[in-house]
């Protein structure tokens, strides 16, 4: 008898301000091949209309940012494995989904996948697309700290632990502490450069509050994820490194720093979420295999 085909819950997160974009992205879902998919559109504050048979929609009438939304899809999704798409991403292999299952039935020590992202209309390749210090050959697999949130998969079992994106955050960072917590569950996070996704070169800062949210969501990691003396090192490191990089750009600055005190003043946990911080453990192990969460 032939093995059953692997299955995902696919999560798509729309504002429904794309519409080409996000047709591109689900005619590359209903592309895979050898994979069972179930699919939900999450609509950020927008009614999802006009999607494929078997596609299901969920209305959040209000915007509840990009880590939020993601959770709220994950119950009305069914699989072994879930798979995150943003609306301006999609798959550029037709068996994108079936190589994930195999890369994960090989070595269930793997929890999440992030693919090499690219942009094949494009010469440019952002750097900050390949989750390690050392970048590298971008076709390169590692172990990775963080990922870059457009295109991931995870196991079920394993995003179930971690307990999801830290709805907090609204956008920017939720991507190191879901990876962090993936280690948490004693799996790894992988960055696998032979998986290809597609996403637009696009600036980062279209978003107005990108400087804000920077600064403020390095503070909440610190103070959600790591103990002492790790948390202020990690505060210290991404200080300096901020001051080194943008001293020629006051403007900058003083709008980081607006954000940076904002991360001390209020409150990361939502009302009602366990505090948690990581494992020894789980510290040294990432240690272990190559970054400690310093930098």
């Amino acid at each position: 008898m032939a093995a059953p085909l692997p299955t995902f819950g696919v999560v798509i997160l729309t504002q429904g301000r794309r519409p080409e974009d996000l047709q591109r992205g689900i005619d590359s879902l209903l592309a895979q091949r050898d994979v069972v998919l179930d699919v939900v559109v999450v609509g950020n504050g927008w009614r999802p209309v006009g999607l494929p048979p078997g596609f299901k929609a969920l209305h959040l009438p209000d915007n509840v940012g990009i880590p939020a939304g993601r959770n709220e899809g994950v119950p009305h999704v069914s699989g072994e494995h879930l798979f995150f798409l943003d609306d301006d991403a999609w798959l550029l292999d037709v068996g994108f989904l079936a190589d994930c299952a195999e890369v994960l039935r090989r070595d269930p020590g793997i929890g999440m996948l992030q693919p090499r992202i690219m942009d094949p209309d494009s010469q440019l390749q952002p750097r900050r697309w390949i989750p390690r210090i050392r970048k590298g050959d971008p076709t390169v697999s590692s172990d990775a700290f963080s990922v870059v949130e457009m295109a991931v998969v995870v196991r079920r079992s394993v995003f179930d632990a971690t307990r999801g994106w830290p709805r907090t955050f609204f956008y920017a960072h939720e991507g190191i502490e879901l990876a962090w917590r993936v280690w948490e569950t004693g799996h790894r996070t992988v960055y696998h450069g032979q998986l290809r996704a597609g996403h637009p070169v696009i600036n980062p800062r279209r978003h107005a509050e990108y400087l804000h949210m920077n600064a403020r969501n390095r503070i909440w990691l610190a103070r959600r994820n790591l103990p002492w003396p790790f948390s202020w090192a990690y505060v210290a490191s991404w200080t300096l490194i901020t001051l080194v990089r943008w001293w020629r750009r006051p403007e900058d600055l003083r709008s980081w720093f607006v954000g940076w005190r904002a991360g001390w003043r209020e409150c990361p946990w939502a009302a009602g979420e366990p505090r948690r911080r990581l494992r020894w453990r789980t510290i040294a192990a990432m240690g272990a295999h190559g970054r400690w969460p310093v930098v």
